[in-house]
């Protein structure tokens, strides 16, 4: 866990008591901003005495641009860091019908590893599952429940 040392990256929470690290990315989701949180996850893993759960709400995102290769090679490389360390949980709010496709294929691609993947449509089903307080999910700026699809834009590369 980040003791004070470590930056958290822009959007991300930590709730030491409760082991959780939460997430918030905004704009487009993109290879950078991926490699940024997995660094992260990473270093904080390396140094962490005891595993930490995560959320991701994605309903703040405008657009999507991964390719599945680097999806599948960031789903493969996670699968390996965590092998043979205690589960952990991660939950994806996702809010925006078709969108949810990349955390349906993370979910997949980390299917029977130590990470435990789900996605939810409902905050409230988030906090159960993770076992911690609804208003730790909850964003500061109470977002809107009727939030409209962003669009999905893939990369050319596969």
């Amino acid at each position: 866990m980040p003791e004070g040392k470590m930056k958290l990256p822009p959007d991300v929470t930590f709730y030491t008591e409760q082991r959780l690290m939460v997430w918030r990315p905004r704009g487009i989701l993109d290879e950078k901003m991926v490699g940024q949180i997995t660094t992260f996850i990473g270093s904080v893993e390396a140094t962490s005495k005891s595993p930490f759960d995560r959320f991701t709400d994605t309903t703040l995102l405008d657009a999507i641009n991964l390719s599945f290769d680097y999806m599948f090679h960031t789903a493969l490389y996670r699968r390996k860091i965590c092998a043979g360390h205690p589960k952990v949980k991660s939950a994806f709010l996702v809010k925006w019908g078709k969108s949810d496709h990349e955390a349906k294929l993370y979910a997949l691609l980390t299917e029977n590893s130590a990470l435990d993947v789900k996605l939810f449509e409902e905050l409230e089903a988030a906090a159960k599952w993770l076992n911690v307080p609804v208003e730790l999910l909850r964003p500061a700026h109470a977002v809107s429940e009727k939030l409209s699809p962003p669009p999905l834009v893939r990369s050319q590369k596969s």
